[in-house]
């Protein structure tokens, strides 16, 4: 069987994914390792025979289609994070990137650990895969396969030590700062409403206030984060559609989409909850979700298809992945959202026609857009940045193919060209990215991994991982929560970029704060970790 495996690659490749994605699945108290499993695999199976090998192309295909789909699906978050309360939030998440690379260098310098074993530590302990893929393909670059063996072993002892002290470290200062999640949750409730499920209430007009005026400055005046749907005017059967114009009178019913929390402040505001005047379907609407497989509507905004004039509709919901978004003017449309509109019955087959709703069309990658993008990320990776007369770098495999699907991610599009990936598609070729990366690494790390366990090597690591992972969470603790007045509970999912330590805020919160914090910070934390460890990579040679 080893002699099988040493003379069929390909073979091996899928053997290592195949037990190592079986492998992350395994639960155990709650979290998991998930695909980062592979590697684990991997470096056992490279400790078994060093002579297992993988062609260097899988580590590089891996780790573009990783890098890539990464910056595709962030970089509209990444890029707004600078917009909206940005500052803050970024100067945060850099400063949380920035202390455990500076504990880290006094390790580098004053207990003579190698470059390569302290940038691997630093990405261990980051818990970002992503910041491993980009300095291992820098020490790649410079044909150092002894840096790139280093750097795995760094990592891999790093990793699940760093998971465990992050959800160690959040425990005890819950306890050290007496934080009580349900008050802090009551507290929080219309700063941050985290209900993820829409809903929907008919509301009768009861106030005269809320009479005479357009929605549209009803909305604005009251901030309402809500849809407007149907609307049945007082005295009469007829039901329509609301829209930006309409205007109501006592006694109207209208019928309002969104979070419960939202939903709860505008009945106190225009009226009272009623019965709902629509049982089903009407004779002369109907409610359908359509599939947005048309690339000439993805990437504009639903205030830009005038769906209101051209087809008396109103889009109440957007599926994305897992999720309902509440559909807002500004809301802009992707491949593979799932939108729900409310039209006319005869309006239903041009509105198909519109946004494509084809199933079978989502399952197709664009190959042309996919393809040059990802071209365009390795060329500008290859391109030499001189900083010094004697120091100079390039972006590599993994720097330039995320810079540009960073901006390339934003634009969405570019005329006819759709940039971005259908939801699942983008997953499903991370997903393949990221295991063929790990797979390479870890059969090719695997020897050093193994010697460096015999020799006693792994408890230097394993010390300079804790001790790392406990200061800097510890400080960034007390500095979000002391200092910067970050909700703990929003703090948390700051804190929590690896999926295990997430699902734990999750389960000790009850509530979905913590989701929130996690998506604020995690374009910022890949970039910014992407960024630091590329630089500690470069400079400490």
């Amino acid at each position: 069987m080893v002699e099988l495996l040493k003379e069929n690659p390909l073979l091996l490749l899928f053997a290592v994914s195949a037990i190592g994605f079986a492998v992350g699945k395994i639960r155990f108290k709650g979290g998991s390792l998930g695909v980062a499993a592979v590697l684990f695999v991997g470096l056992a199976t490279g400790a078994l025979d060093s002579s297992f090998t993988l062609p260097d192309i899988i580590f590089k295909m891996g780790l573009a289609m990783f890098v890539y789909t990464v910056g595709l699906s962030n970089g509209p978050g990444f890029f707004a994070s600078f917009q909206k309360d940005g500052a803050k939030n970024i100067l945060f998440g850099i400063g949380m990137t920035v202390i455990p690379a500076v504990v880290g260098l006094l390790f580098y310098f004053f207990l003579d650990f190698s470059a390569a074993n302290t940038v691997g530590i630093f990405a261990g302990v980051s818990t970002n895969t992503a910041a491993l893929a980009s300095v291992l393909d820098v020490f790649a670059g410079r044909g150092s396969n002894s840096m790139v063996a280093d750097a795995t072993v760094g990592y891999s002892i790093s990793y699940p030590i760093a998971v465990l002290g992050y959800i160690g470290a959040i425990g005890i200062a819950r306890r050290m700062f007496k934080v009580d999640y349900a008050v802090e949750a009551a507290q929080l409730s219309k700063q941050y409403p985290t209900e993820q499920d829409l809903t929907n209430a008919t509301i009768r007009v009861t106030v005269d206030a809320m009479t005479n005026t357009p929605i549209r400055d009803l909305r604005r005046e009251h901030g309402w984060d809500t849809v407007f749907a149907r609307f049945k005017p007082i005295g009469t059967e007829r039901i329509m559609l609301a829209n930006s114009d309409t205007e109501f009178e006592i006694g109207d019913l209208v019928k309002v989409v969104g979070s419960s929390h939202a939903i709860d402040e505008i009945i106190t505001e225009l009226g009272e909850r009623a019965d709902d005047f629509v049982v089903g379907e009407d004779e002369t609407y109907q409610i359908k979700r359509l599939f947005v497989s048309n690339p000439e509507v993805a990437g504009k905004s639903i205030a830009a298809l005038d769906l209101g004039r051209n087809y008396s509709t109103i889009v109440t919901r957007v599926g994305r992945g897992d999720i309902d978004l509440l559909a807002k003017s500004d809301t802009v449309l992707e491949l593979g959202d799932r939108v729900r509109v409310l039209a006319r019955r005869k309006d239903i087959p041009e509105l198909s026609a519109l946004f494509g709703d084809s199933y079978h069309d989502l399952s197709q990658i664009n190959l042309f857009s996919f393809g040059l993008g990802l071209a365009l990320g390795l060329l500008v990776g290859l391109v030499p940045i001189s900083l010094t007369n004697n120091v100079s770098f390039s972006l590599g495999f993994a720097g330039g193919p995320l810079m540009v699907a960073l901006i390339l991610g934003t634009l969405r599009r570019t005329g006819p060209i759709v940039w971005t990936l259908p939801y699942s598609a983008n997953h499903t070729l991370r997903q393949i990215g990221l295991i063929f990366l790990l797979a390479a690494v870890g059969v090719r790390s695997g020897g050093a991994f193994w010697e460096t366990l015999i020799q006693g090597g792994a408890l230097p690591i394993a010390a300079a991982a804790t001790i790392i992972v406990l200061a800097s969470t510890f400080a960034a603790l007390f500095v979000g929560y002391k200092l910067l007045k970050i909700p703990f509970t929003v703090l948390t999912g700051m804190l929590a970029i690896q999926p295990a330590v997430l699902g734990y805020a999750l389960d000790r919160a009850q509530n979905n704060l913590p989701m929130v914090g996690y998506t604020l910070m995690l374009p910022v934390s890949i970039i910014t970790k992407v960024i630091v460890a590329q630089l500690l990579a470069i400079f400490l040679q």
